[in-house]
């Protein structure tokens, strides 16, 4: 009994390839070189302000508005991608239509455009005089400059992060599990509700998360439609680079600390409901 004990704790391979030791080391250090020290750093800088230092910065009221409007827009365009993210993953897995394979390539087309590209683009189509918001404008509808905008330069560089991620777990369902629920007498709603959304739910949260942390740091496509107003679209990113610039370096370390932490703790709180929709999910089957 006593070598049972000691043989079921024992550290294991999870492979019987070799060199599983110098790959996890390699790994371990190359995350703390490149990830683990510059937050730490971030984290100590931050530190060093004293509590009472660091809370003034982080509750002035520019600063909370910033955060405010980074955060809400990043969640708002996250929603958004996750619903019609699955709806364009469902059209390109299910059906067959010419000019197929462009839109599926189009899909991919934020990731390798250049961000003040699409930022440039959006400002120009969304303005007051551009192609779109020519025509907003008569009816009060105001995109460019405002959050709106933001909102959708969001949705525009976070819609691969959930498409790509639904996909391949959408093709991966056949459409005879489909077939056999509605033979069980399930309808169309029942079907997508009971049968498909839960196999794709933990696919769909990990495409939410990172449609969600790619709004919260993103910088080039927002700033042009932005307008960067304070207090009305002024983004957080943009405000530790102005306090950068102001050479106000406490300021610009409290702003970063805070959207560290809650990105931190948003990504924990999806990646917990993750793994426990997985869980529920496979318990289930």
């Amino acid at each position: 009994m006593a070598f049972r004990s000691s043989t079921r704790w024992r550290f294991r391979q999870p492979s019987v390839i070799p060199g599983f030791g110098l790959a996890l080391g390699v790994t371990l250090a190359w995350l703390t070189l490149i990830v683990l020290i510059p937050l730490s750093g971030l984290i100590w800088r931050s530190t060093s302000l004293g509590w009472s230092s660091f809370m003034s910065l982080v509750l002035d009221e520019r600063t909370v508005n910033a955060l405010t409007i980074s955060f809400g827009t990043a969640f708002i365009a996250a929603v958004v991608n996750l619903f019609f993210g699955v709806v364009l993953a469902w059209v390109l897995v299910r059906y067959r239509f010419p000019g197929k394979r462009v839109i599926d390539a189009m899909v991919d087309l934020p990731f390798a455009l250049p961000t003040a590209v699409a930022g440039i683009a959006l400002t120009a189509l969304y303005a007051p005089n551009g192609w779109i918001g020519s025509l907003l404008e008569p009816l009060g509808i105001k995109i460019a400059f405002t959050p709106a905008g933001i909102v959708v330069a969001l949705v525009f560089v976070g819609l691969p992060f959930v498409v790509r991620t639904v996909q391949p777990v959408m093709e991966e369902i056949d459409k005879e599990v489909e077939e056999a629920a509605a033979t069980l007498g399930a309808n169309r709603f029942q079907t997508i509700s009971r049968v498909l959304l839960p196999g794709l739910l933990p696919a769909g949260l990990t495409g939410f998360a990172l449609a969600f942390a790619r709004g919260v740091g993103e910088y080039g496509s927002v700033i042009f439609i932005a307008g960067n107003l304070p207090y009305v679209s002024e983004i957080a990113p943009l405000l530790i680079i102005i306090r950068l610039e102001e050479f106000n370096y406490p300021a610009a370390t409290a702003i970063a600390t805070v959207m560290l932490f809650l990105s931190f703790i948003m990504l924990l709180v999806i990646n917990s409901i993750q793994a426990w929709s997985r869980r529920r999910y496979s318990n289930g089957a």
